[in-house]
C-alpha cells in the first residue's frame, strides 16, 4: 500500500480559486447600467508598439454614477484610446474633451440586460470547466497512485474530497451568477 500518498488539496483549491477570483474579474467587466471603472479592465490599447491596459496608458475615474473619464496622459494615445473603447463591445460611445475622454453610461434596455445575463451565464460556464479540469487533473492524480498501490479505501476518500472541493466550488460559482443576474436585471 502507497502510504505516503497525500493529494495536494490546497494545489487544487488554489486552482479552483484562480478560476473563482477570474470569474469576478469577467463578471466586473460586464456592464450594469451603474459606471466603474473595472468594466475597462478587458479594454487593451494599442500603446508604444504593445496591447497595453487601458489604465496604464490614463487615469481612469467615476466622477458620477453614470459616467466615466479617462484621463489620458500622452495626448497621441487619445485616438487610439477612444478607438480601443469603440471597438471593445461595450457599446458606450467616447466623447472627446482635450485629453479627457467621457463614457456617459446609458440606461440598459431590456434586452440588452437579457443578453448580458447570457454573457455572465457564459463566464459561468467557463468557471465550472476550469474548476471541473482541475478536479480531473486531481482524480488523474489518484488513479496514478491506485496504480501504484493505493488501497481502495485510501482511493475512495480521496475521491471523495476532490468531488466535495468541487462541488463547494461550483455551487460558489452559481451564488455568484444568480447574484450578477439579479444585479443586471435590476432596473
Amino acid at each position: 500500500m502507497s502510504e505516503d500518498f497525500e493529494l495536494d488539496t490546497d494545489a487544487l483549491k488554489r486552482r479552483m480559486d484562480g478560476a473563482m477570483a477570474n470569474l469576478r474579474t469577467e463578471f466586473a467587466s460586464l456592464r450594469t447600467g451603474r459606471a466603474s471603472g473595472s468594466m475597462l479592465e478587458p479594454v487593451m490599447v494599442e500603446a508604444y508598439g504593445q496591447m497595453t491596459p487601458i489604465n496604464q496608458v490614463g487615469t481612469v475615474n467615476v466622477p458620477e454614477p453614470r459616467m466615466v473619464t479617462i484621463n489620458v496622459w500622452d495626448k497621441s494615445m487619445v485616438n487610439k484610446v477612444e478607438k480601443a473603447i469603440r471597438e471593445s463591445g461595450l457599446g458606450i460611445n467616447p466623447q472627446l474633451n482635450g485629453t479627457i475622454i467621457m463614457l456617459p453610461i446609458p440606461e440598459l434596455n431590456e434586452e440588452r440586460r437579457r443578453e448580458l445575463t447570457k454573457v455572465a451565464g457564459q463566464y459561468a460556464e467557463h468557471a465550472r470547466v476550469a474548476i471541473r479540469n482541475v478536479r480531473r487533473d486531481g482524480m488523474d492524480q489518484i488513479k496514478k497512485a491506485k496504480s501504484d498501490g493505493m488501497s481502495e479505501d485510501d482511493q475512495k476518500f480521496w475521491e471523495t474530497e476532490v468531488q466535495e472541493l468541487t462541488n463547494k466550488m461550483i455551487a460558489l460559482v452559481d451564488e455568484a451568477l444568480e447574484a450578477k443576474q439579479a444585479e443586471i436585471m435590476q432596473v
